[in-house]
């Protein structure tokens, strides 16, 4: 059996429009998760990642390209490990009248999951003591959180999440991302779909980040980080500056406010202090920088190595990008 719980192979994913012409969705996906922990499946808004786990999931037909689940081919083998699968993709669709605990019952009953599993998956999920009340009285994270608790009915392997943080408050996005953690701190291998990148960057092992259906970076979090070099440049002048630097060809991402910038805590504690307006400059030549600001005039009032987030990693991959598949 193969190491990797999911992998594709050149997958993609054409669209027939109304007018007769052809929308590439996803266009030769090479993907490959190993088992256990967080992988984050990272791309914008129509990056093709919902697209991706729908062929995945025998929801759609792939164009061309393989994949597998658990080294088996999907579609052909789906069925002989879909019970392995646990995907919240769409908004489930649960009883407004009926308790959360009433909601899950139901399910269990129907795949013939002993109530046992209902336990379980309320703990899990962190819904003990408010799995007595009634569904329509639950908040948006706490809805999300039944839905993977509706999913772990089956005692899943992978767990695919398509955007579980969509359109919940930081308490409910919270909520969310430590049941993920622990999830993945428990053994099951979690795809973790989206875009928001400070939160991925939080419960994640390991991520792959696509952009136009295409394949960008993919690897552990720590690997992709440490290969993503950039310098935090202060300028009397940062708009000229970040011209001529992309002028230049480098990247430049935006203000240094990243998490560790102690730049930035400063400020925050000194709310008087002059802001410095950083910039961030993707580099690993920083004699570069200096170079190209003297030859125009421009001169540095610092220039430090900063270590990227994801999120900066992220933009800078993805820069240029233009929605493709959902």
């Amino acid at each position: 059996m193969s190491a990797l719980v999911i992998e594709t192979s050149g997958l993609r994913k054409e669209y027939t429009s109304r007018r007769g012409g052809r929308r590439v969705a996803v266009q030769g996906l090479d993907l490959a998760v190993p088992a256990g922990g967080v992988h984050g499946f990272l791309g914008p808004n129509g990056s093709g990642k919902t697209t991706t786990i729908r062929m995945l999931l025998g929801l759609s037909r792939a164009t061309a390209g393989s994949m597998r689940l658990f080294g088996e081919e999907v579609p052909q083998r789906l069925p002989s490990v879909i019970g392995r699968v646990g995907a919240v993709v769409e908004s489930p669709k649960f009883s407004p009248h009926l308790t959360g605990r009433q909601n899950l019952l139901l399910l269990a009953r129907s795949i013939s999951a002993p109530d046992a599993r209902v336990d379980a998956a309320v703990e899990t999920v962190g819904l003990t003591g408010r799995d007595a009340d009634r569904y329509r009285s639950y908040s948006l994270g706490m809805k999300q959180r039944l839905a993977i608790a509706a999913t772990l009915l089956k005692d899943p392997d992978l767990l695919i999440l398509d955007e579980p943080t969509n359109g919940l408050d930081p308490a409910g996005i919270r909520e969310v991302r430590d049941t993920i953690r622990d999830l993945g701190a428990a053994g099951v291998t979690v795809l973790l779909s989206s875009h928001i990148l400070a939160e991925v960057q939080q419960v994640c092992t390991s991520a792959t980040i696509i952009g136009n259906g295409r394949l960008l970076a993919s690897g552990t979090v720590d690997d992709l980080l440490a290969g993503a070099a950039a310098h935090r440049v202060v300028t009397p002048d940062p708009v000229v500056a970040a011209r001529v630097l992309r002028e230049a060809g480098l990247a430049v991402i935006g203000p240094a406010e990243a998490p560790g910038d102690h730049h930035a805590d400063h400020r925050a504690d000194h709310p008087g202090s002059e802001p410095d307006h950083a910039l961030t400059i993707e580099t690993d030549d920083p004699a570069r920088i200096t170079r190209v600001l003297a030859e125009t005039g421009v001169w540095l009032s610092e220039l430090t190595p900063v270590r990227q987030d994801l999120e900066s990693y992220f933009l800078a991959l993805t820069a240029g990008d233009t929605l493709g598949g959902r």
